[in-house]
């Protein structure tokens, strides 16, 4: 069952997106050469709580860190610890706070100083396949339509989507129905309704869409080896359309008007 969420209880979410936003701020700027996933996460959990959040991750079925840290070929779940972010890197963030009961989750993928053409357009093709479906995040249409505009944009760029791992539902658990393809054909599944809260994630890779699970039985990293990109929201929708609230105070509501007039 999809749980519709009341504008109060969005409002709720929406504060909690406001710490996430503003984590994932603070730490693109930590991302140089140098800096260790260990101290991005203990910078990230400071954050949170001094704003009197708490980290969803950490804890969660084990999880042992209050962010995720997935550079170059890792798609999610990356454990913070010794690595070292060199030039040339690209790296996942992902960030989930709990604030008052209400939960938001977002991610961001930056590059480490200058990092190759390839690296740049795999990140761009993947943000924008992200606004693209939220742009059908629309009464009247269907959750498969939210997939499949993942899928288009991103094949129709020459890149894969991630078939195993799906965004979801979000708001008093990180993880609600529904689950999220990043694939599909448009028109199925249950149609959108005013209240819904969603978490939107695409996950592309430069090569094919398998992947396989670390040693550590948490990092996702791409089966072939390519490299990965992975950006998401935590986005409502209203009787407006969808409204992003995890996108913090900078955000350019042209992105999203631009991205339904993306192929």
């Amino acid at each position: 069952m999809i749980i519709r969420k009341s504008p109060a209880q969005i409002d709720q979410i929406a504060r909690a997106g406001e710490i996430v936003a503003g984590c994932l701020d603070m730490l693109r700027g930590k991302c140089r050469p140098g800096a260790t996933t260990a101290k991005l996460d203990a910078a990230a959990e400071r954050f949170i709580r001094e704003r009197g959040g708490i980290p969803t991750f950490k804890g969660y079925r084990g999880f042992p860190a209050s962010i995720c840290v997935s550079p170059n070929e890792v798609v999610v779940h990356g454990i913070p610890g010794d690595y070292t972010l060199a030039e040339g890197d690209i790296i996942s963030l992902d960030v989930g706070v709990t604030l008052k009961g209400w939960v938001a989750d977002a991610a961001t993928t930056v590059g480490v100083g200058e990092v190759s053409g390839q690296a740049r357009r795999l990140m761009d093709v993947t943000e924008a396949s992200l606004f693209k479906a939220i742009s059908r995040f629309r009464q009247g249409n269907h959750l498969s339509d939210i997939s499949s505009a993942v899928q288009e944009y991103v094949e129709h760029n020459g890149y894969s989507v991630v078939r195993s791992l799906v965004g979801h539902g979000i708001g008093r658990d990180m993880h609600e129905e529904p689950q999220i393809p990043n694939f599909g054909v448009p028109g199925g599944g249950p149609e959108l309704e005013e209240g819904m809260v969603f978490a939107i994630e695409p996950m592309v890779n430069v090569g094919e869409h398998q992947v396989k699970v670390g040693e550590d039985r948490w990092a996702v990293s791409t089966a072939d080896g390519s490299l990965s990109a992975h950006f998401e929201h935590t986005v409502a929708l209203s009787r407006e359309g969808p409204k992003i609230l995890t996108a913090g105070m900078a955000f350019d509501r042209s992105n999203l008007d631009a991205a339904s007039m993306l192929w």
